[in-house]
């Protein structure tokens, strides 16, 4: 069931709970809360922030990554140019395409207008 946050309309007249906001289950369908459940007077429900999203990466992701890494604390940048990019390609990942641009100039392509290095 979802958690509902629902705050005092009214924070001088409010219990301490409601005046602060307080959070409570419902079922989808119940109608929203006119009252606190603690003193009684008149709530509202408050839309939540969002404080925190878990992203989880593949493993294919990682494993990418720690080559990628890899060759860049030897001073392979164009092989971590041509892994990144080729990830990029296959996966749409903009962050890795924008490492494989940098690892390409930092090997010493020159990345003008007419360079098809990462087309």
């Amino acid at each position: 069931m979802p958690i509902y946050e629902y705050q005092a309309k009214n924070p001088q007249k409010a219990c301490e709970k409601c005046k602060r906001g307080f959070e409570y289950i419902q079922n989808i369908v119940e109608k929203p809360l006119l009252f606190c459940p603690y003193c009684g007077e008149p709530v509202k429900k408050v839309i939540s922030w969002c404080h925190a999203a878990i992203v989880e990466q593949s493993r294919e992701y990682k494993n990418i990554q720690q080559k990628v890494e890899g060759y860049e604390k030897e001073g392979m940048y164009s092989h971590a140019a041509e892994l990144a990019d080729k990830y990029s390609h296959k996966t749409n990942d903009s962050l890795f395409k924008e490492r494989a641009l940098e690892d390409y100039k930092k090997a010493g392509y020159n990345l003008d207008a007419s360079s098809d290095v990462t087309s």
